[in-house]
């Protein structure tokens, strides 16, 4: 495990020890290099360290050109306090959308059927598999009177729900999965089969929806 040593003001000349993404092509991951979070770039080695541990995953999803992205990271993954948070209770995983999009594209689907919204930085919690049961997007690191849960109570909340109350979140995981399952692969309904009596509707139904006034 990489330890992130913060600079010494007593010693200016001491660096900071990269984590994992120091060595990932991405320029969005490489600016996460020297976070105190243990970051691991998205692959096997995360999950099966999650396995290894029984610990969550947390899958944080950005871009480069998301200021919102650039806000928490300051706020909260450029932070010791937070980061020892995130390294004791979560296997964390650092994704660039832009080089991912597959990834983005089945957690931002999870968090928009679990809250109806989505957005970036895209933070999703995860079994040690990588299944999804819960997320959000910006977290304040402390209370700011906004409504918004602080990112270190969401971590402390979310690693003791799962460490007590793991077979509701296995539930919750499953029920997501199916349902991504299903709206991912709409042929299943049909027992695989797309025919004349399904296409037809179909494409009946997008032909209604359009405006031959106005375009659209």
């Amino acid at each position: 495990c990489w330890i992130a040593f913060r600079q010494n003001p007593l010693n200016a000349d001491v660096n900071l020890m990269p984590n994992r993404l120091a060595n990932e092509n991405s320029l969005y991951l490489k600016q996460h290099a020297e976070n105190p979070v243990d970051w691991y770039p998205w692959g096997e080695e995360a999950f099966a360290a999650a396995k290894a541990v029984d610990k969550p995953v947390l899958v944080s999803i950005g871009y480069s050109s998301c200021h919102w992205c650039h806000v928490m990271a300051h706020e909260s993954f450029e932070d010791d306090s937070i980061a020892a948070l995130m390294n004791e209770h979560f296997i964390c995983i650092k994704v660039d959308r832009e080089e991912r999009p597959d990834v983005d594209k089945i957690y931002m689907e999870s968090l928009q059927m679990l809250s109806g919204q989505g957005g970036w930085p895209l933070n999703v919690f995860c079994l040690p598999g990588g299944e999804p049961f819960t997320g959000g997007t910006y977290f304040p690191p402390e209370d700011r009177g906004q409504g918004i849960v602080p990112w270190p109570q969401v971590l402390m909340r979310i690693s003791h729900f799962y460490h007590r109350e793991k077979e509701k979140l296995l539930e919750n995981a499953d029920a997501i999965s199916k349902n991504l399952t299903a709206s991912n692969n709409p042929a299943q309904e049909t027992g695989g089969r797309l025919d004349r009596d399904h296409l037809i509707p179909a494409a009946e139904a997008i032909c209604a929806q359009h405006d031959d006034a106005h375009g659209g």
